[in-house]
């Protein structure tokens, strides 16, 4: 009687095989609930966000008492609309002064942040010069200062310059508080460069403002976006700062201040309010939707180093 002895490496497949293979089809599954779950609740934070969008929209092309007797959503089921209320809107906020005004102050704010910031940047992370620490110490406490508490001191200093009642003034003072910020997001970016694109720019002869046109600059488009958009509706949301700097003055004042006392001026309630309000907020959502994917590339990209 012959025994014949079986390897244990024969015998391993067919007594772990199966069950691998259930464990292995079970990570797809867990990862496709996972992935279910995730997408869900994007979407259910979608609604929330363009729900108020949504009626104010809605609102915007309904009369007041409408608006006053039945929700926004009976005008998708009975609509009713009338273009009365952009008319109105349209005669007391000025949109041609005050959209220019607005524009004015947004566009060279955020050329001006965005290309200052990408110059300290590039200097902070791959420059060495004398003082170099102390002034990125100088740029961490700048972002911590409340931008309110300059209004003051900066108000008498455009005074006495002849800056008071101007957009330039807006420019200098919009563009000295975001530079910080601009400077500590870029940097981040930069110094996620590998170190050998620089090498060899240095090897063939390019110099500092070439490395900078030619290497640094196409690859921190993502970041730069990011940060122009994020620039752009600050500057074009800002009332504090136009009310201080351009109030009682022959200028044109932007759309959040004639928005912001449309309701004083026309007493006529909360329709022509929401209508102006749309007006308001339609460049800056173009603006978030045809550029959202370099908002969010160049966030992340600038979120980490390495």
């Amino acid at each position: 009687m012959t025994l014949t002895s079986t390897p244990a490496a024969a015998i391993a497949p067919a007594a772990i095989g199966p069950a691998s293979r259930g464990s292995r089809r079970g990570r797809p599954r867990g990862r496709h609930l996972i992935r279910l779950i995730l997408h869900i609740i994007v979407v259910l934070f979608m609604v929330v966000w363009f729900t108020p969008v949504l009626g104010l929209f809605v609102n915007s092309f309904r009369t007041q008492s409408n608006i006053g007797n039945s929700g926004w959503w009976n005008a998708l089921i009975a609509p009713l609309f009338t273009g009365y209320n952009y008319q109105q809107a349209l005669q007391v906020i000025g949109l041609g002064p005050s959209l220019g005004t607005s524009l004015a102050i947004a566009i060279p704010a955020t050329v001006l942040t965005t290309f200052i910031s990408a110059i300290g940047a590039f200097a902070l992370t791959r420059m060495s010069f004398a003082g170099r620490t102390v002034l990125s110490l100088a740029l961490v406490a700048l972002m911590v200062t409340p931008p309110q508490v300059t209004l003051v001191p900066l108000l008498k200093l455009f005074d006495v310059t002849g800056l008071y009642g101007t957009i330039p003034a807006l420019w200098l003072y919009m563009v000295g508080f975001t530079v910080p910020f601009g400077v500590f997001l870029v940097r981040g970016f930069i110094g996620s460069i590998p170190d050998e694109l620089f090498e060899s720019a240095r090897i063939d002869g390019a110099s500092d403002f070439r490395i900078f046109r030619s290497v640094v600059l196409p690859l921190s488009a993502p970041v730069l976006a990011a940060l122009a958009i994020m620039q752009f509706l600050w500057a074009w949301n800002d009332l504090l700062t136009p009310l201080i700097f351009l109030g009682g003055t022959s200028v044109a004042q932007p759309l959040t201040v004639n928005v912001a006392g449309l309701v004083t001026a026309t007493g006529q309630g909360e329709a022509q309010l929401m209508a102006a309000t749309v007006i308001s907020i339609l460049i800056p959502l173009i603006v978030i939707i045809s550029m959202q994917r370099y908002f969010v590339r160049g966030v992340l990209g600038g979120a980490v180093k390495g």
